[in-house]
């Protein structure tokens, strides 16, 4: 059985550290395959091929607005993540390729979009969610090591969208992005994160060939109450 988690909003690095920690326990048998769901605060993530010219603002109007710069294991360039961003990272084994694993996930983001009238399509030239001709709303990125897969997605739900100015998007000129919130258009909110993670969750499980039940996290990784998580997945569950 696999497990999934709500971890609320926490620095980028403290899930990246998590993250190789629960793969080496998924692969030595001492833990469960894992979904960790959560938002970050603002960060620019530079994946293993970053080219640094596609972080368009100096490193101390970054600080000056509170974004941190952080690299990052996955594969691709430079990303994105801020509030209001739903960022998923399954710790599986893999059942197929690398390949068929990024499109497994992305079947499943596409399924839950659809749930809420969103037409996304997923691209393999330009890896990624896209509604229309170019217009962003999930990325992807990975990094595997025999054959257990990190790092996941990053899906705009209720994002600042003028953060993406700050950086070339995956490295691609002409690409813009685009968020659930966006695309309803006023007077239709998005589900509050928490309640998508539970959607998510589900989706990923079935097109990951793993059934993710929810488990109450670790207070020291999550920064709040066990008690507070529990009322959490309650909420998630009962939704």
């Amino acid at each position: 059985m696999a497990v999934w988690r709500w971890l609320g909003r926490v620095p980028f690095a403290t899930t990246a550290r998590e993250q190789e920690r629960l793969r080496a326990d998924v692969l030595s048998g001492q833990a469960p395959e894992t979904l960790l769901l959560c938002e970050h605060h603002p960060v620019v993530t530079l994946g293993r091929s970053a080219d640094p010219a596609h972080v368009l603002a100096p490193r101390a109007e970054l600080a000056r607005r509170g974004v941190d710069v952080q690299p990052a294991s996955r594969g691709g360039d430079v990303t994105y993540h801020g509030p209001g961003q739903l960022v998923g990272y399954p710790i599986v084994r893999l059942r197929g390729g690398v390949l068929g694993h990024v499109t497994a996930m992305a079947r499943a983001i596409a399924a839950v979009l659809g749930e809420l009238g969103i037409d996304a399509r997923w691209r393999r030239d330009v890896p990624g969610l896209w509604v229309g001709d170019n217009s962003k709303i999930c990325a992807f990125g990975v990094h595997v090591h025999r054959r257990v897969a990190i790092h996941g997605f990053a899906l705009n739900v209720a994002s600042a969208l003028d953060g993406f100015d700050l950086i070339v998007p995956c490295g691609l000129q002409a690409v813009r992005t685009t968020s659930v919130a966006h695309l309803l258009g006023p007077g239709r909110s998005p589900p509050a994160l928490h309640l998508l993670a539970a959607r998510v969750a589900g989706a990923l499980g079935r097109e990951l060939d793993v059934t993710f039940v929810p488990q109450i996290d670790s207070p020291a990784l999550s920064g709040i109450s066990a008690v507070e998580m529990s009322e959490r997945i309650t909420r998630m569950i009962q939704a």
